[in-house]
């Protein structure tokens, strides 16, 4: 009897092991297609930073130095659609430069950008249920 549920354990245990390779090379070979018509297809991203001009900013003081520090890591959209106050911008500079490893403006150049963002880029009037709260803004 022993020698029967051991031999049905291995039968078992050989069939499921069998079935896992089988569905791992057709999920190989599925994956091989998809990349390989991506690559056909040239995929183009959704967003290049060729997209944003500097002249399509709003005209003032620190145009120029708050989207050259900006586009460095991002498009500037992200940073048009955000809309804080000059403190908050402040600490999202602050939070960028700890957390990820922007340069550390400081001084005039740092209450320029701050300035432009503040004066362009303020804080929008709440929606409906207390407005949208951005996720990855410092709280």
């Amino acid at each position: 009897m022993a020698a029967t549920l051991c031999t049905g354990w291995l039968s078992w245990w050989a069939e499921a092991m069998a079935r896992a390779v089988r569905w791992l090379a057709a999920l190989a070979v599925g994956t091989s297609i998809m990349a390989a018509q991506v690559r056909a297809q040239g995929r183009v991203p959704a967003f290049t930073p060729k997209d944003e001009r500097i002249e399509d900013l709003p005209e003032g003081p620190g145009r120029d130095e708050t989207f050259g520090m900006c586009t460095a890591c991002h498009g500037y959209k992200l940073v048009a659609d955000q809309g804080m106050t000059r403190d908050k911008w402040d600490e999202t500079l602050t939070w960028m430069t700890e957390r990820h490893g922007m340069p550390d403006i400081q001084g005039t150049d740092r209450d320029l950008i701050l300035d432009y963002l503040a004066t362009h880029h303020p804080p929008k009037a709440p929606a409906g249920a207390g407005g949208f709260r951005n996720p990855f803004a410092p709280q």
